[in-house]
C-alpha cells in the first residue's frame, strides 16, 4: 500500500539543480515520499534522465522518480512557482530573508494554504547552489549544523526539509505507521489500553509493600520511617502507574514475601 502523499498543488516542489549522481536523486526521491512530497524537478542532471541508478535507489518511491520532470534551466523549472527558497550553508552576502528549516516549512505551509505554488532549490553535490541561482529565490533556507562540518549530502538536505514540511502539518500527523499488528506510535508512554491506577489501588499497594518492608526490617530506624515511606510513594507517583503496574507490583511483593517466609524468617 502506498504512503499518503500530499497533493502536488499544495506541497512544495523539490528542485534539484544539476544533480550529479543518479543514486542521490533516488535517495532524495525516497526522502520525499517518506514525508509526503511528490513533485520532483530536475535541472540538467549530469548523467541524463531517466536513470536506472535513481530508480534502484528510490526503492518504493518509484512514483516520485517516474513523475520527475526535467528542465534545461532553473528559470524554466521555477517559472510557474509563486515562492521559492534556496538551500545553502551560508548567506553568500545576499540581502535576503534567512529561514531555518522549521520556519521555512511553516512559511511554505502558510503560502500553500493561500493557494500559492512553492518550491525549494537544492544545488549540486560538490558545490551547492551558485550565487546566480540563489538570486532567483525569495529567501534562503539554512539548517543549524555543526560549524566544523556544515556540509549536508543532497539526500540529507532534502530529507531535512521534507521532514519539517510534514511536521508543519501539526498535531494531525502520527509517528511511524500503523500495521496489521499495532497502531501508529504517539509521543509519550503507550500503556496499550491499560488505565491509570486509582488512588485506592495505589494506597492498597503502599499498605502491602510497606507492611512487608516493616516485617523485613527495611523501614528502620523508626525516626526515618516517615521520610523513607514518602520517598517510596513518590517513586510510584512519578512512574504514572497503571492498574496493571499495581497488580504486577503486588505480585512481586507477594512472591518475595513467600520466599522469605519459606526460609523460616521470623515474622512479627
Amino acid at each position: 500500500m502506498k504512503a499518503r502523499v500530499e497533493s502536488v498543488s499544495a506541497a512544495p516542489s523539490i528542485v534539484l539543480v544539476r544533480p550529479q549522481l543518479g543514486e542521490n536523486i533516488g535517495f532524495a526521491a525516497r526522502a520525499m515520499a517518506n514525508f509526503g512530497l511528490a513533485d520532483l524537478r530536475l535541472v540538467a542532471p549530469r548523467d541524463g534522465w531517466p536513470s536506472d541508478k535513481a530508480e534502484a535507489a528510490a526503492a518504493g518511491a518509484s512514483h516520485v522518480v517516474d513523475g520527475a520532470r526535467v528542465y534545461a534551466t532553473v528559470e524554466e523549472a521555477i517559472a510557474k512557482l509563486n515562492y521559492v527558497l534556496a538551500t545553502t550553508a551560508r548567506p553568500r552576502g545576499m540581502v535576503k530573508p534567512v529561514l531555518s528549516p522549521e520556519r521555512a516549512a511553516l512559511e511554505l505551509r502558510r503560502r500553500s494554504l493561500l493557494g500559492e505554488s512553492t518550491g525549494v532549490l537544492f544545488g549540486p553535490e560538490r558545490s551547492g547552489l551558485d550565487n546566480d541561482t540563489i538570486a532567483l529565490a525569495d529567501a534562503i533556507l539554512t539548517a543549524p549544523v555543526n560549524p566544523d562540518f556544515a556540509s549536508l549530502s543532497l539526500p540529507q538536505a532534502v530529507l531535512l526539509v521534507a521532514y519539517e514540511w510534514l511536521k508543519s502539518e501539526g498535531a494531525t500527523i502520527s509517528l511511524g505507521r500503523g500495521t496489521s499488528f499495532d497502531r501508529p506510535a504517539a509521543e509519550g508512554i503507550d500503556h496499550d489500553g491499560a488505565r491509570p491506577a486509582t488512588r485506592e489501588e495505589l494506597f492498597a499497594l503502599f499498605a502491602h509493600l510497606e507492611g512487608e518492608l516493616d516485617r523485613a526490617g527495611f523501614l528502620s530506624p523508626p525516626e526515618k520511617r516517615s521520610s523513607m515511606v514518602r520517598n517510596i510513594r513518590n517513586m510510584f507517583h512519578r512512574m504514572g502507574a497503571t492498574e496493571q503496574d499495581v497488580r504486577t507490583w503486588r505480585g512481586i511483593v507477594a512472591a518475595l514475601s513467600r520466599v522469605r517466609r519459606a526460609k523460616g524468617d521470623k515474622v512479627s
